[in-house]
């Protein structure tokens, strides 16, 4: 299985075409890469939400939407995530193909103008962004921000990731620091949009039944990016010495326990798809060691889990357990890593979680969105990627390569969360 990939360089912009009939609209996906760091990433947060709401064109955001209703209902949304130490900013446009259409409205053409006046024509008071539309995202990335707070699955997650990564970019949460954000003013943010403009790695990705000659034409017309050097994040490779332990107490009835290993292997290397393959086994599935034993045979958890992070190098343990519970599960979820790291995998459990992240790979892949994002996964890590190759690369992976991924992981931080009282008395 491959994709019918055009890959164009105009000047600072990096297009990815990939023609298909499989849809019936066009997805237009615009991403902005620079690298994670303490002084800029509350201000870059903020930055996709104030550029949708307020344009030279469209200075409201119900003009916006009316603009988008007549586009047959285009919709326009932006997103802001990391991936290892990059800090990234989505803006995207999906728009009905007008070759399905009775008409000949040019919504190709008008999507890539939705993307243009999104981006590059903000709505500016005085050389700034608007007073109030600022102070009004600002209060909205807040809310953002309380909530990882109040979602104590969340919070947990983001507590280990913060100590275990204490010192690194990665322990910063993508959508910025709280207190922070009463600093920003439409002035700090202008810098920051300059900044970005200038300086972003960026890529375009484009999805749908489309002709790429007319699409490179259009772009030219559409975006002027000045030619700039790429952004790269240094992958470090970890050793530790003694793993570490952190307790934090508070009203709860459900306790959290994260659990952080290195594994120093990232996106593109030789060891990735075994460690992806082990980290279905240990707990990336509801058939998942974690699964099935730490809460189906010794009910020691509300939910148990892993998470690869293919661009940092870390394998992530997640659960949710009683308070008192708590010891007796993080020796059954140490005992799950250990049977995979003795070769304790049956042909039942590596075949499942093949079929499973084949299954996977193949319903990602049945959306331009999700298209779009296994290839930045290969774009982000500057490495091409080879669809068939990945099929086929899961496929190999054997009992031994997996054990092999396992013992490379070393055990960084453990994080529980547990309720006072409980801690208290222990």
């Amino acid at each position: 299985m491959q994709l019918d990939e055009t890959k164009i360089r105009q000047d600072g912009l990096n297009i990815r075409i990939i023609q298909t009939k499989k849809f019936k609209t066009n997805q237009f996906v615009l991403k902005f890469k620079s690298l994670l760091s303490e002084d800029k990433v509350t201000a870059r947060a903020l930055l996709p939400y104030v550029l949708q709401s307020s344009t030279e064109k469209w200075p409201t955001t119900a003009l916006f939407r009316s603009h988008l209703d007549d586009l047959y209902g285009a919709s326009a949304s932006v997103d802001v995530n990391k991936k290892g130490e990059y800090h990234i900013l989505t803006f995207a446009v999906d728009i009905a193909n007008e070759k399905y259409l009775q008409d000949n409205t040019p919504l190709t053409e008008q999507a890539l103008n939705v993307l243009n006046e999104m981006v590059f024509h903000p709505l500016l008071e005085d050389g700034a962004f608007s007073q109030k539309v600022v102070e009004s995202e600002k209060r909205t990335l807040n809310q953002k921000l309380k909530a990882v707070k109040d979602d104590k699955m969340r919070y947990a997650s983001q507590r280990l990731v913060e100590e275990m990564c204490s010192g690194e970019a990665y322990a910063l949460h993508p959508n910025g620091i709280e207190s922070e954000l009463e600093n920003i003013t439409p002035e700090k943010l202008m810098e920051a949009y300059q900044q970005m403009i200038s300086s972003d790695e960026v890529d375009l990705y484009i999805v749908g039944d489309i002709d790429s000659g007319q699409m490179e034409k259009l772009c030219k017309e559409k975006f002027s990016i000045a030619s700039r050097e790429n952004v790269k994040a240094i992958q470090k490779h970890i050793t530790i010495e003694d793993s570490k332990k952190i307790v934090e107490k508070q009203q709860i009835k459900q306790g959290k326990l994260n659990i952080g290993y290195r594994s120093n292997t990232f996106y593109g290397d030789h060891d990735y798809l075994p460690m992806a393959v082990m980290n279905g086994i240990l707990g990336g599935f509801p058939h998942s060691k974690l699964f099935m034993n730490v809460r189906e045979k010794e009910s020691l958890a509300y939910y148990a889990a892993s998470r690869l992070e293919s661009h940092k190098g870390l394998i992530v343990i997640m659960s949710g357990v009683e308070p008192a519970k708590i010891e007796r599960a993080e020796t059954i979820i140490e005992e799950q890593l250990e049977a995979i790291k003795n070769g304790d995998i049956s042909d039942q459990e590596l075949s499942q979680t093949k079929a499973v992240m084949t299954n996977q790979m193949l319903e990602t892949l049945d959306s331009p969105r999700g298209i779009i994002e296994v290839l930045y996964q290969g774009e982000t890590a500057g490495i091409p990627v080879n669809i068939q190759g990945w099929f086929d690369g899961i496929e190999r992976v054997t009992k031994e390569d997996v054990t092999e991924a396992a013992n490379k992981l070393l055990k960084d931080t453990t994080y529980i969360l547990t309720a006072k009282e409980v801690a208290e008395s222990a």
